[in-house]
């Protein structure tokens, strides 16, 4: 089997590329990064089963098909990702987000091999208390140039696979909780948990405190991507992967839990969505997947990790 993974060094791929190969036994890995958030670190130990192959390059300009060749998946995770930030970045985010799955998806199409796609929850913005994959388009309201590309990406997938047979699924994830080599600190709880063990106050948007959110175990989206691999069901559907919907209240009073006497500042954002729903993920279930993770857990081990480097190196 080859398994090709792109923004391989990242948050969810340097993870991904750790606990894929004990249960890919003589798989070939193909790792392609552009390193523009230079995480080299990301490859540092990997594990000693795993036959993995390192490509630096960026899917907006490399042979692609070369490198597809022969491949059983891709699991496409190369993107910008910074929702807040991408207000400020709009034409940066859609030429490289959107032309790199155009990308992808086209050798994945000439190649045969099937393609993963993370999209995100935030293509939501409704105005039900709960919503699902069979949600009506009304519900669809991205609410950042990030999560408006993301749901373009998906129309997009979907055409190419009426028009060319592309095989595909794409997995609609909440806001990742949880740890890995190459994580980053800027969505909601990463950036939470640094502000914390920083001892600076939690920096609230301002209509953001009541709403409920869904959140990711970073442990379940990886067990998400394994499960389809191992049972290639690539049926151009979208599935939810949700651990859990929560507040970011209820986020708080966990990491208060870790650091009392954590204090709040309400501040506004480029991205002022007044809308709180649930987001449900039962499509995935009834395919036999069921989350297994904890986003207490996550922001725990969040913090112990923060907290090791701060307390054996003040200064790192």
């Amino acid at each position: 089997m080859k398994i090709v993974i792109t923004g391989a060094l990242g948050h969810i791929g340097s993870r991904l590329i750790r606990e894929l190969p004990p249960s890919l036994e003589d798989a070939e890995i193909v790792l392609i990064d552009n390193l523009m958030t230079q995480r080299y670190a990301s490859l540092f130990d990997l594990p000693q089963q795993g036959r993995f192959r390192f490509v630096q390059a960026d899917v907006l300009t490399v042979d692609l098909e070369q490198l597809i060749e022969g491949a059983n998946c891709v699991v496409h995770l190369a993107a910008i990702t910074d929702a807040e930030a991408s207000v400020a970045q709009k034409d940066r985010v859609e030429h490289n987000n959107f032309t790199g799955t155009q990308r992808i998806a086209a050798a994945c199409q000439r190649s045969g091999a099937a393609m993963i796609f993370p999209s995100s929850t935030s293509v939501y913005g409704s105005q039900d208390s709960r919503v699902d994959e069979e949600c009506p388009a009304s519900d669809l309201v991205p609410q950042s140039p990030y999560a408006e590309t993301k749901l373009r990406e998906e129309d997009w997938l979907r055409s190419l696979e009426e028009s060319e047979g592309l095989r595909f699924i794409t997995f609609r994830f909440g806001t990742i909780v949880g740890t890995s080599p190459g994580m980053r600190f800027h969505t909601a709880v990463n950036k939470f948990c640094w502000q914390a063990v920083m001892g600076e106050p939690l920096t609230v948007w301002r209509t953001a405190l009541h709403q409920v959110r869904p959140y990711l175990d970073l442990s379940d989206a990886i067990r998400a991507v394994y499960f389809m691999i191992e049972h290639q069901q690539f049926d151009s559907r979208v599935y939810n992967v949700v651990t859990e919907n929560c507040t970011i209240e209820g986020i708080a009073n966990s990491i208060r839990e870790h650091v009392p006497g954590l204090e709040l500042e309400m501040v506004d954002s480029p991205i002022m969505n007044q809308l709180s729903y649930e987001v449900a993920s039962q499509r995935l279930a009834d395919k036999g997947f069921q989350c297994q993770g904890n986003i207490n857990h996550g922001i725990a081990e969040t913090i112990a990790l923060l907290r090791g480097c701060m307390t054996a190196r003040p200064n790192c």
